[in-house]
């Protein structure tokens, strides 16, 4: 199995966990006298029988990730942290030139006016060099995920 298709996999079974635990809390109760919809405790070995193989799965992933080399000295592992901590700093830098842009009508000449306290021109360059540095290294871990199998 290749990676992609082993995150494939686990996205499947963290939604369908989440789906048997909803079931479960519907199930959990009744008013007495009646039956639930769905036996509990058929859900509940279901459940565990899902976070087991999700447990499972994950070990496996996060051992290929820190086997992988994408490039010279970076694991698929330091990739990963890598594309996180760019995207939190590509959105920021775009959130702080979008807030800086924001121009004020002003209908009288006594009313406060704002000005930017940024060089938006050079914060905006700065999100967009992120964003642009964030996409390639996606493309690359893309690609790992479907040339790189999933590890025992």
């Amino acid at each position: 199995m290749k990676l992609a298709e082993a995150l494939i996999l686990r996205s499947d079974l963290q939604k369908r966990l989440a789906q048997l635990k909803q079931r479960m809390l519907r199930n959990a109760m009744v008013q007495e006298g009646d039956e639930p919809s769905e036996d509990p405790e058929l859900l509940i070995a279901a459940f565990e029988e899902d976070a087991a193989q999700l447990e499972r799965l994950i070990r496996q992933v996060n051992r290929t990730n820190l086997s992988v080399d994408i490039e010279a000295g970076m694991t698929l592992t330091d990739a990963l942290a890598r594309r996180d901590t760019l995207r939190v700093r590509a959105d920021a830098y775009r959130e702080l030139a979008q807030a800086a842009s924001i121009s004020q009508a002003r209908h009288l000449r006594s009313e406060i006016k704002f000005v930017s306290a940024i060089d938006v021109r050079a914060v905006q360059k700065r999100a967009d060099a992120l964003a642009r540095e964030l996409r390639e290294l996606d493309a690359q871990v893309q690609a790992a995920n479907w040339k790189y199998d999933l590890m025992e």
